[in-house]
Order: C-alpha cells, then structure tokens, then sequence
C-alpha cells in the first residue's frame, strides 16, 4: 500500500509499506480522508521521531474485520461488533461502515480519567493506530476500537468527520475554562483551531469575539465564520484594540502571542495557551497582575472520549460549519504538496488529503 512518509516539513516521500494485517478485535480501515493539523508541521515536535507516518484526523470505510472479540462474548468473524466512547455496546460496526476512528484513547479506569483528566491517562499517550492517517489502510487495535470508534452519521462526509478530533479537542477546551460564562473572547491567531474556537464560542452565546493574526486571508475568515471583528497581530494592535477580555485564547506558537494575551485579559479572567512556543522557549508572565487581578491560566490538551461524542453531534446537527473550512484537498500521492500548502500558511485554512 501507499503511505506519506514524513521525514521533515519539506521531504515528505509517497513509499510502499505492507498492507498491516490485523488480529483479534481489531480492525482495517481505509482512509478515505485524513486532514492535516497544526501539530503535524511542528518539526520540534515531530521530528525526532522521524521518518513516521502522520496523520491523526482520520475518517474511513471499515473493509475487515478481526477475530472473536472477547470483551463482547466472542462475536465470530465478520458479525457485527459493538463499541462506543465509553466502552458500552451502543453501536455495531460491520465491514463497509462508514467511521471516525480516534488515535489516542484513555484506559477510562485509572484516576486520571475517574477525575475527568482524560488527556493525562497514560494510556492514552502510548495508544495509536498503526501506521499513521496518511496511508491507504490502517490498523485499528483492540482498544482504539472499543473506545475510540465512532460511526458516521449519513449526513456527516468523510472530509466533514476529519474535523471530530480537532473540533473535540476546542470542545474540551470551552468546558474546561467555562466558555459559556464569558461575555467577551479573543482568539488570538485565526488558523483552522482559532475558526474552530470562534464558531464554538458564537454558538454558546458568546456575544463579543475578536479574532487577531499576522494574515490578513485569514483575518477575513474569521469574521466570516462568527468573529465581530478581526485585528492585525502587528505592532498596532495594542493602538487600535484597546478592550480586555473575559477570556484569551491562544491559538498561536508565537511567545509574542502570549504576550499579548496577557495584556487583554479582564479581571477574573482565564487565558489559554491553546498552542504553545517550542520546549526550549522561556515566556515569561506578569504574575503580579495575575495575582492581584485574579487572572488564571489554563491549559487543554487533547479531547477525551466525551468531548469526541460531542463533537460529532455538533457536525451531525450542523451547528459547526467545517465543509467551508476546507480550503484544498490533495489526493495521497501529493501529500508533500499538502504539508507544503500548510507550512507556507498564506492562503490555506484546513488541507485535507484523501484517498478514493
């Protein structure tokens, strides 16, 4: 089969690797649309582990099925299985259904998840499927299957279920910092994640969302897609935007950009470094004000099972509009196009590569 081997940003290399084969409990799915996310391009973060394939925002069509699976009574070969977030037998998966498949999942039992902490489970940070979105066919193990699988609704596309992962991972965000108390939001930096917390927001109820970035393509989709107003992150932003916020999300590497969240936070209110600058960055804070103005910080990571289910069910109602997100698609065999279309960041929001 054909995969996109990444080796770095700009050598990503279409190589033959063998179809896997799957056992017991798990299953094959054929990517028919992976999208590429912002964390995919981080070469400080993914090129130590290189050459891998990448790919975690993976919608396919299910075309086998493994053996007996004994965590539901030993269901035969090719019988329907059943699987949900939260390891029930809700939903039967049989060969040609349509899914969203999660790569990381939490074990749901140790105290991490008991306490809502899914994204800390360990589990959860050494569960993947194998090889990687960006190939033909992938494994799905045991446990990805039990609780990460998820069925496509028939109004749900493939390219559409690319954005369950990245849209959970905004959903967690939003309960964490209690989105919908806030009054007032800043998303500072206005790429595909930014969007994603801007429609959000606007549907929650937020009543004022501003939206800043250094591209002024990108500036134009964000109102278009909810901000009340969009701002140059330059040098004259902190002349023509003179507001606080009751929350600032950071969507943006830049240790600027967090610097200028924390010169737009209100009284009370919760900044979130959504993206984060590279391990060797030091960014230092004003913990003065943020102690005598009761200004919290509050990091999200991932998405947890119940934050996936939410997401899918936002996409199914079509209270999240993500087909109009979609700025280029690039078939498996340009997948170093793709990550070039989304390194060079001018003109692209969400790339998508497919697989028909």
């Amino acid at each position: 089969m054909k995969a996109a081997v990444y080796y770095n940003n700009h050598d990503i290399r279409v190589e033959e690797l063998p179809k896997p084969t799957i056992g017991k409990g798990e299953i094959l799915v054929k990517m028919k649309a992976c999208g590429i996310c912002g964390s995919d391009v981080l070469e400080w973060y993914r090129i130590k582990k290189a050459p891998l394939v990448l790919g975690h925002e993976m919608a396919g069509e299910i075309v086998e099925i493994g053996e007996r699976m004994d965590f539901f009574g030993g269901k035969e070969n090719g019988e329907k299985i059943g699987i949900s977030g939260h390891g029930e037998v809700a939903n039967k998966f049989t060969v040609g259904d349509r899914v969203f498949v999660s790569h990381h999942v939490p074990c749901m039992k140790c105290g991490y998840c008991l306490n809502d902490l899914h994204t800390c489970c360990e589990t959860l940070h050494t569960t993947n499927f194998y090889p990687g979105g960006f190939a033909e066919f992938i494994r799905v193990p045991e446990i990805n299957v039990k609780l990460g699988t998820y069925t496509l609704p028939e109004n749900v596309s493939f390219e559409e279920g690319t954005f369950i992962e990245p849209l959970g991972c905004i959903v967690r965000c939003h309960r964490l910092v209690n989105m919908k108390r806030a009054k007032s939001l800043l998303v500072i930096g206005s790429g595909m994640s930014g969007i994603l917390h801007i429609q959000l927001a606007k549907m929650i109820g937020v009543k004022r969302i501003v939206a800043a970035d250094i591209n002024p393509c990108r500036l134009q989709m964000a109102t278009k897609f909810g901000a009340d107003e969009g701002y140059m992150a330059d040098g004259s932003l902190h002349e023509t935007l003179k507001e606080k916020f009751d929350r600032v999300v950071v969507c943006a590497g830049a240790p600027q950009a967090l610097h200028n969240a924390c010169k737009y936070i209100g009284k009370g209110g919760i900044v979130v470094p959504f993206a984060v600058p590279p391990p060797d960055v030091s960014v230092s804070l004003p913990l003065v004000d943020f102690w005598r103005n009761q200004i919290t910080i509050m990091t999200s990571y991932g998405a947890a099972p119940r934050d996936l289910e939410e997401s899918l069910e936002l996409l199914k109602e079509k209270k999240i509009h993500v087909k109009e997100m979609i700025t280029h698609r690039f078939p498996l065999a340009e997948a170093g196009k793709a990550f070039q279309k989304v390194v060079d960041g001018k003109d692209s929001l969400k790339v998508v590569i497919t697989n028909r």
